[in-house]
């Protein structure tokens, strides 16, 4: 890859070409439950310092700094009609209008003339959601996990040291699961004292991958499988431009690399069970994926721990002007091409792919994904409770009854 390529994928800043097009994609900035104790929360997206706070019609994001004299509004009072700066009082609506300014006189100019940056927020799937793009906003999705009632959920999350599209490129990558999580995580288990079950270390025959209206499916067919199975005729997708939609046995989950600036990454892991007495909670609740051990070493004993070794290890931006792409990689050239064209829709004025305008299609989506991935059915999922970050979560003793009974 050219290094000017590689800027043009990487950089997410304000007027950066990927940048731009990121910008016209709603991402998450904040847990709805990360709101409930303190209705404040900061959050870098995209290099741009925000504010996420509650209010009485919901959710708001603005600039961190008040417009008055630069104070932090992430110490700010939430009121019901907005946020208002501790420093001197200066009250701001979740549109950005400035609505009072306490010390001011009356019938002064600042109520017409100053405002600070904010933007739409809304509250899906357990999460907060920010649009920083142009107007009109399109809708957000409500992608299947996020919007189906009766469901038990769970959020995970990791803020990793490196940029968004190493961890992006490893979703149309099928080879490094029979190495990482197969060769790689069996060594690491066996030196545990663990057994290993076969399900990752099957060999890929055949790998396919199809562009749809939101992104690219993935598809393979593993030793002693066929084009019959799941994992050919349905497969999963990536959707575009950042999140990875997987699951299987009544666990249906989404990756979603949100890009915090050029070389921090905030990965939630949104799962949804839909399993027989997953009963809806009124709490989504967010907790911590480890990554390191107290020594500072990568805890890889667990799949997701192996992606993020790998991931961060490719340092805080890969370098791609010293790579070697083989035929294999016919995924990430895709995902890639499919990124440089999205960028020059936007460049031309144009919505990029994806986009959603249109009400009467965005009740709930429903995404392909594979039912019984591996054959393995339950068992698989019972496995990967243990093998995944799952085994972190707060839910994980409901859910596994849940798994054995259904």
């Amino acid at each position: 890859m050219r290094g000017e390529e590689q800027e043009r994928l990487t950089r997410v800043g304000p007027g950066t070409p990927m940048g731009e097009l990121l910008r016209r994609y709603w991402q998450p900035v904040a847990a709805a439950c990360e709101l409930d104790d303190r209705p404040t929360k900061r959050m870098r997206l995209l290099g741009e310092d925000l504010v996420v706070f509650r209010h009485a019609g919901g959710y708001g994001v603005v600039d961190e700094r008040c417009p008055h004299r630069g104070t932090s509004l992430a110490h700010g009072l939430c009121e019901p009609d907005g946020i208002r700066c501790c420093y001197h009082g200066w009250k701001f609506a979740p549109t950005g209008e400035c609505i009072e300014a306490p010390a001011e006189p009356p019938g002064s100019p600042i109520l017409r003339r100053v405002r600070v940056r904010a933007y739409p927020a809304q509250a899906l799937g357990g999460l907060v959601w920010a649009y920083l793009g142009p107007e009109p906003a399109p809708l957000l999705p409500r992608w299947d996990v996020l919007a189906w009632d009766g469901a038990l959920r769970d959020i995970g999350q990791a803020t990793l040291p490196c940029n968004w599209l190493q961890i992006m490129e490893n979703s149309v990558d099928p080879h490094h699961t029979e190495w990482l999580h197969g060769h790689h995580l069996a060594d690491v288990q066996r030196r545990q004292g663990r057994e290993r079950p076969q399900h990752y270390l099957k060999k890929h025959e055949k790998i396919g991958f199809d562009v749809f209206r939101f992104g690219i499916v993935k598809r393979r067919v593993l030793e002693g499988g066929t084009e019959e199975d799941d994992d050919w005729t349905i497969g999963h997708p990536l959707l575009f431009p950042n999140s990875l939609r997987v699951g299987e046995h009544g666990r249906h989950r989404m990756q979603i690399r949100v890009p915090v600036d050029d070389t921090t990454t905030w990965h939630l892991w949104v799962t949804c069970y839909r399993l027989p007495g997953a009963e809806p909670q009124e709490t989504v609740p967010l907790y911590d994926v480890p990554w390191r051990d107290d020594a500072g070493n990568f805890l890889v004993d667990f799949v997701d721990g192996g992606d993020i070794m790998a991931w961060v290890t490719q340092g805080p931006i890969a370098d791609r002007t010293k790579e070697t792409l083989g035929a294999s990689d016919a995924g990430i050239a895709l995902y890639r091409r499919l990124l440089l064209e999205q960028i020059e829709r936007v460049r031309a004025g144009e919505d990029p792919m994806g986009t959603l305008r249109d009400p009467a299609g965005n009740a709930v989506i429903e995404l392909p994904q594979e039912r019984d991935k591996y054959g393995a059915g339950a068992a698989f999922l019972l496995r990967s409770l243990e093998d995944g970050h799952g085994r972190y979560s707060p839910l994980k003793d409901r859910i596994r009854a849940l798994v054995k009974g259904a």
